[in-house]
């Protein structure tokens, strides 16, 4: 199904670099201007020179921005800078994310605390300072990136498996009170992606983050009566144990 995003507005969180630099990419190839933020300023800069570099003379626009997004004052400020530079977005897409892998015993409250505030907190806070101007567009794309730990415990998971348990039951109640105002809510669990993110080191055997990417155009592109809200990504060939 072809995607065609000309004339449409992004915004994607944690997006210079990983999964969430994939996503910036297919959206752009798609005809869509793109904002990202990230909290390391200079690698957010190094990622805007490259993109506009791969798509000079296109006509949309490339901006990035630092931001923290367990930060009210950091999260409304990207939203203000993003209607100044572009007009708001048409399409939200939450990526930022953080692990910390340890037993609650051992986990201090600053690892708690930042990894439920960018990973469940960080959604709250975009997600609420977009729903208000995707209502004065007439609508819009909010698409969670979260992961299959938010469906399947894990030793050491205390803190990321409760974050990303609650993303999904918050982009669940998120489609249901939003759906109905044009505003369609998706979340997207990846298994396994070959970032070098969290406990494990990066592999060929695992998904690529383009592969992610490909799951957010598909949702993006189903027809206006249809909604896609949970998509589950699983390696079709895990390595046996």
């Amino acid at each position: 199904m072809k995607l065609d995003l000309t004339g449409k507005t992004a915004l994607v969180t944690g997006g210079s670099r990983g999964i969430g630099r994939a996503i910036v990419e297919r959206l752009l190839q798609a005809g869509a201007s793109v904002a990202f933020c990230g909290r390391d300023g200079e690698q957010v800069e190094r990622a805007v020179l490259e993109l506009s570099g791969r798509f000079a003379g296109e006509t949309l626009k490339i901006r990035g921005r630092a931001a923290d997004v367990r930060s009210e004052v950091s999260v409304r400020e990207l939203f203000e800078w993003m209607d100044l530079e572009m007009g708001g977005p048409d399409i939200l897409v939450n990526n930022a994310g953080v692990g910390v892998f340890k037993d609650v015993a051992a986990l201090g409250p600053e690892e708690w605390n930042l990894v439920i505030e960018t990973n469940l907190g960080g959604v709250y806070r975009c997600s609420h300072h977009a729903v208000p101007r995707m209502r004065a567009r007439g609508g819009g794309w909010i698409v969670n990136i979260g992961s299959l730990a938010g469906r399947n415990a894990f030793a050491g998971g205390a803190a990321y498996n409760a974050s990303k348990f609650g993303l999904v039951g918050m982009s669940e109640a998120m489609m249901l009170d939003h759906r109905h105002e044009g505003i369609r809510v998706a979340c997207i669990l990846p298994g396994s992606v070959n970032t070098g993110f969290g406990r494990g080191e990066a592999a060929e055997w695992k998904m690529a983050p383009e592969d992610v990417a490909e799951a957010v155009a598909a949702v993006l592109a189903m027809p206006e009566r249809t909604l896609v809200s949970l998509v589950e990504m699983r390696l079709s060939r895990p390595p046996k144990k």
